[in-house]
């Protein structure tokens, strides 16, 4: 009995989260450019959302283990959210300092004023444990979230954004991510 009661609570809150987002969409914020995109976690998704830029003809720069002070003259951050202990190694560096790296180039991006656009392109292999302190932290702040299908499964970048009313795009291959990201820097 009270399974079936949780299951069902659960079942209505996906329900309501996905009217919500269907019958009040948030207006896509406009980006600009100069861009900076740089990693939450240091996985190898951000070197793959630097093609995904490239392909969609904007102008990025791709900093992995960007600072605060990388943000000078920037005008649009975006945070390749997903762990990745090989990543962490490579770059000599601990999920602690990692973190903290993070925490402070979202803090200086939100005193900058900046838009934050979060991207989640790694699917199942960047979500879990190790992951979602990353991927809850760039979410929160963004103020545009694009997300392959896969890593959304349990709706948990969909729950953030109803919550924090952040508008959210869901694609199915990373492929797909192309055409928002044109769209996003659209004139």
């Amino acid at each position: 009995m009270k399974r079936t009661s949780i299951l069902i609570i659960t079942a209505i809150s996906v329900l309501l989260i996905a009217a919500t987002t269907i019958l009040f969409p948030q207006s896509k914020p406009k980006f600009d450019q100069p861009v900076l995109i740089t990693s939450a976690g240091q996985s190898a998704d951000v070197t793959i959302a630097g093609m995904i830029f490239k392909r969609a003809n904007v102008q990025a720069k791709a900093i992995p283990l960007a600072k605060a002070a990388d943000l000078e003259g920037v005008k649009t951050l975006v945070v390749v959210a997903g762990f990745s202990s090989k990543g962490l190694g490579a770059a000599g560096i601990s999920r602690e300092q990692e973190l903290a790296r993070v925490q402070s180039i979202l803090q200086e991006a939100r005193e900058k004023k900046l838009k934050i656009m979060t991207l989640h392109i790694g699917g199942k292999a960047r979500r879990g444990n190790q992951s979602d302190d990353f991927n809850k932290m760039a979410a929160e702040v963004a103020s545009y979230l694009l997300v392959v299908k896969q890593g959304n499964e349990d709706q948990f970048f969909s729950k953030i954004a109803a919550e924090k009313k952040i508008p959210i795009d869901l694609v199915d291959k990373i492929v797909d991510a192309v055409q928002p990201v044109a769209k996003a820097f659209e004139k």
